[in-house]
């Protein structure tokens, strides 16, 4: 498996947000020259100037960088003191642990497994949880491990809830919903606590549930696209990562729009999972900042 060109060596992620008032590039840049490090990459932006919202996220190059990061975070904390500033620091060369969870549309997740393959994503895949067993040889040929969790048939998820945490809780640093047809609840998301990614179809609040294509066929529809985003209790209504579109006519069938919809969810969702896993996403309320 080749080695994803995202991860390097020595280098070092820095987010941070809170509050804007002057001085606050100046005191990250020098700082950094402070510590021996060189910017590589400097995203900011604010929502106002004058004691607005303010984000930043920089990516410097620092020799040594694991072996001198207490050291590193002391000088950050040092000097973001004054500012009241929140900020988390992130070592590049490590990759994060992506578990997937899935259900019988298997487009998603197997975009993802080929694409971890080839190195496109800076991540890890300890496992795939799935609440069936269709897809599971598939995943297998990818060295991935699959397990099995099948739903419960009533409203009571806590017993496959459970198992899944058994299965996650200190082994990933985040996870993805491959199209995983199982509503999360929010005592599962409070004791998984990590964050969790999610993909879906952009009709939503209409045509939900089944078949939503052939609705959407039915009602001559022009655009289809998919949202990936945060989960959290809120069904489908969590901090947007990304979303895209593309356009259909009346002579698309329902087939047709469902393949061309689940091309789009596959693009939009890989996307979301490389910006998460490059450290690109800070969440502000019920949005993203994504640089």
């Amino acid at each position: 498996m080749p080695a994803s060109p995202n991860l390097k060596p020595d280098h070092a992620c820095l987010i941070v947000h809170g509050s804007d008032r002057p001085g606050i590039v100046a005191a990250v840049s020098a700082m950094i020259t402070r510590i021996g490090g060189n910017i590589v990459a400097f995203d900011q932006y604010s929502d106002d100037p004058t004691g607005g919202a303010y984000f930043q996220r920089v990516v410097f190059h620092r020799p040594g960088f694991a072996a001198d990061r207490p050291v590193i975070e002391s000088e950050i904390a040092r000097t973001l003191a004054g500012f009241e500033l929140e900020w988390s620091l992130t070592d590049q060369s490590v990759p994060k642990r992506m578990a997937i969870l899935s259900s019988k549309q298997d487009h998603c997740l197997l975009d993802l497994l080929w694409r971890h393959r080839r190195g496109d994503l800076p991540v890890t895949v300890p496992m795939v949880i799935s609440n069936h067993t269709t897809s599971a040889e598939d995943v297998r040929s990818f060295g991935v491990p699959f397990f099995h969790v099948p739903g419960a048939p009533g409203p009571d998820k806590s017993a496959s809830e459970a198992k899944i945490i058994e299965l996650l809780k200190g082994n990933v640093d985040f996870v993805v919903l491959a199209r995983y047809m199982q509503i999360l609840s929010g005592d599962f998301l409070s004791q998984l606590g990590v964050p969790v990614i999610n993909i879906h179809h952009s009709f939503l609040p209409a045509f939900i549930g089944a078949e939503p294509y052939r609705k959407a066929k039915e009602r001559g529809v022009k655009l289809i696209g998919a949202t990936s985003h945060y989960v959290t209790d809120d069904l489908d209504e969590g901090p947007i990562i990304e979303q895209d579109t593309v356009r259909v006519t009346h002579a698309d069938s329902a087939a047709e729009l469902a393949r061309r919809g689940a091309d789009v969810e596959r693009q939009v969702l890989s996307r979301a999972v490389l910006w998460h896993a490059q450290d690109r996403i800070i969440r502000h309320g019920n949005h993203t900042i994504v640089f």
